[in-house]
């Protein structure tokens, strides 16, 4: 699926949409390389730049923290970059690459795959993205824990791959055996309910991700 030079690499791994104190330490005690938070107010994971702020206060240093956006306002993007450390932006709504790159911060893309859509089209357009993510199409953004059908990742595609969508820790040691992402990024397959993870389930799918590295 991606090239080969991702097959033998560990896989990164973002436990994104978190809400408490308790789910960023459970997070980072797990081994988790990135946690996100949320920045799109009608999701049942958003954070306010203030709270951001303090949930990131708790990362050691080599935990980055990812902002997650949806069509935001630029005000709204640099109001959060004003007071929350983020390492990467994460865009996924319809933004276009310069709307994307005009914070200078490195940034991924959502992709929201279904039959009809060009990846490889769609992925030349964000040339400055360091990465494509992928998600299922679902009505609204986000966390809509449904997967998609990996066969539908073209090869070739310029970008690294961050796989996305519906992953758990039943599912995800598959995934990164087939698809070989650079990253995978969970939220509700890793949740009591939403907005509330399960220390449990992110270690379950931590050691799952770091089984299918070791085949």
């Amino acid at each position: 699926m991606t090239s080969a030079t991702h097959a033998r690499t560990k896989t990164r791994i973002k436990i994104c949409g978190l809400t408490r104190e308790a789910d960023v330490d459970a997070a980072v005690a797990a081994g988790a390389d990135a946690i996100g938070f949320v920045f799109y107010p009608p999701s049942p994971r958003y954070v306010t730049p203030e709270r951001a702020a303090e949930l990131a206060r708790r990362l050691p240093p080599f935990v980055a923290a990812v902002g997650l956006f949806v069509n935001p306002e630029p005000a709204q993007v640099e109001a959060v970059l004003a007071k929350v450390p983020l390492e990467v932006l994460q865009f996924h709504g319809d933004e276009t690459e310069s709307q994307c790159r005009r914070y200078l911060r490195p940034y991924l893309k959502a992709a929201r795959v279904r039959p009809d859509l060009d990846l490889v089209q769609y992925a030349a357009a964000y040339p400055s993205a360091r990465a494509i993510l992928l998600d299922a199409f679902v009505d609204g953004y986000g966390g809509g824990g449904k997967t998609f059908d990996w066969s539908l990742i073209p090869a070739g595609l310029a970008q690294s791959i961050v796989l996305s969508g519906g992953l758990d820790g039943d599912n995800v040691a598959e995934a990164v055996r087939r698809v070989r992402p650079a990253a995978v990024d969970v939220s509700s397959g890793v949740e009591a309910s939403k907005g509330i993870k399960d220390a449990a389930k992110i270690r379950a799918f931590i050691a799952a991700v770091r089984s299918a590295d070791n085949d």
